[in-house]
């Protein structure tokens, strides 16, 4: 059994990211969204260094809801280029993995 892997997504404030977390989660395409807000991030954007102030979200769902949950994120974002990227989970609670498949509606594998 493999675990479902964390989406992270970075917004631009609080109102966004609640915004995306509530779709992601009412609609089922995610279990949890958990908002970690007080993000520096500084990158490379059309030839000069920016910095701004973000909020990442941490996205707790299945892979086989990776698909509807972009398009959904990208319904919702702002960003131009919007960071989306999953991160492979080595190990999980079997009871947390088992509660993210039934709240997203995946049951048993």
């Amino acid at each position: 059994l493999t675990p479902p892997p964390p989406r992270y997504v970075t917004v631009p404030d609080a109102e966004t990211a609640d915004a995306i977390s509530a779709a992601a989660v009412s609609s089922r395409a995610a279990a949890c969204v958990s908002q970690l807000p007080g993000l520096t991030s500084v990158y490379a954007w059309k030839g000069a260094v920016e910095r701004g102030s973000e909020v990442l979200l941490m996205i707790k769902t299945r892979t086989a809801l990776l698909g509807r949950l972009e398009r959904l994120v990208r319904e919702l974002h702002p960003y131009e280029t919007m960071e989306f990227i999953a991160v492979p989970v080595e190990k999980g609670g079997e009871d947390y993995l088992q509660w993210i498949r039934d709240s997203t509606g995946g049951g048993r594998p």
